[in-house]
């Protein structure tokens, strides 16, 4: 007989982990849900799909009864359940590999509560993974006191702040170009214009993260295959070691390209790149390039005793896939020293 699920809780104060030289990971989802789900499905930019889209473009992926309307909520707000939902094969793998539970908060709830991040969050704290899915729109923005706590905290030994900010996509008034954009990605979920992480942009421009999160490119895939094509791996930069036995990422048709803002160097490495597809037209390739960097890290420095790392939050969902090379990567931030 299978084991049943664990129970879920929700709606309930956050149990303090207590310290015990194992990682303790918390994710900040960085929207307002109720903003983000309340968005006029009218709108055909800036906005989460419906789950009714969701339905209709992966059709019948979601034609059971677990997505029946008295079952699961609808509208936009199913979608951003969505994603929840996929990111609990990492927290069970998190979870194993350090004895404690990945905990997970948002800046605002379903529920209306407010969190900023704070003492509540970081003091049992090691590793935050910030997943930047605020629309611009939103106008989410770090305040002077959470980019103080942060700061504090990155003094502390052994922590890890992970950065994710996600894809910009259509950011200019290009009508021509949006649409180049569109057809590059390919993905009918994606409007011609869907700009994210104005909060995550504002903490990396007050914490010196010289990185601009920029376009929505479709990974390569090996020839003949629908297979993404193996990472640019840079083992000898790679202190922490988090692309040990990682060979690929995950497939996402519209990944952020992390664009340098400073010179690579000592405190500022790309320990991955992954090649677009030079099948699909698009800017980033128009201007020459053929591989956009999908991980870095920014060893300590200064009165900086943590680690930062950025790297798009899809990988660490089951939505679009996934593969034991994945796996590998949530063991190595798991466990990394």
């Amino acid at each position: 007989m299978s084991t049943p699920p664990s129970a879920r809780t929700y709606n309930q104060d956050h149990i303090p982990r207590s310290p015990d030289g194992r990682r303790r990971i918390s994710i900040y989802w960085t929207w307002s849900y109720p903003a983000e789900a309340q968005r006029d499905p009218a709108e055909i930019y800036n906005r989460f799909s419906t789950i009714t889209e969701v339905r209709n473009a992966v059709w019948p992926a979601y034609e059971t009864p677990d997505y029946d309307p008295a079952y699961f909520l609808q509208g936009i707000a199913g979608t951003l359940e969505l994603f929840h939902r996929s990111t609990l094969s990492f927290q069970h793998l998190a979870g194993a590999a350090t004895g404690h539970p990945v905990a997970v908060f948002q800046r605002v709830d379903q529920a209306g509560y407010r969190l900023p991040i704070d003492e509540r969050i970081l003091a049992d704290t090691d590793t935050l993974m910030v997943f930047g899915l605020d629309h611009l729109l939103s106008d989410q923005q770090a305040a002077p006191e959470e980019i103080e706590a942060i700061r504090n905290w990155l003094h502390r030994e052994g922590t890890c702040l992970l950065l994710a900010p996600h894809h910009d996509v259509g950011f200019t008034d290009d009508y021509t170009q949006r649409q180049t954009e569109f057809r590059h990605h390919g993905d009918p979920l994606v409007p011609r214009q869907q700009r994210f992480s104005g909060y995550t942009r504002s903490l990396m421009a007050a914490l010196d993260v010289p990185v601009h999160n920029i376009w929505g490119l479709r990974p390569a895939v090996v020839d003949g295959t629908t297979e993404i094509a193996p990472l640019t791996r840079f083992p000898d930069l790679d202190g922490p070691r988090l692309l040990d036995n990682v060979t690929t990422l995950n497939f996402h048709p519209h990944l952020p390209h992390y664009q340098l803002t400073a010179p690579e160097g000592e405190s500022l490495r790309v320990l991955g790149r992954q090649r677009v597809d030079p099948t699909r037209p698009h800017p980033f390739t128009d201007a020459g390039n053929t591989e956009f960097n999908a991980l870095i890290w920014m060893p300590p420095i200064n009165t900086r005793a943590g680690d930062i790392v950025l790297v798009d939050s899809t990988n660490f969902t089951t939505l679009f896939g996934g593969t034991d090379s994945l796996k590998n990567l949530w063991h190595n931030l798991a466990t990394m020293k």
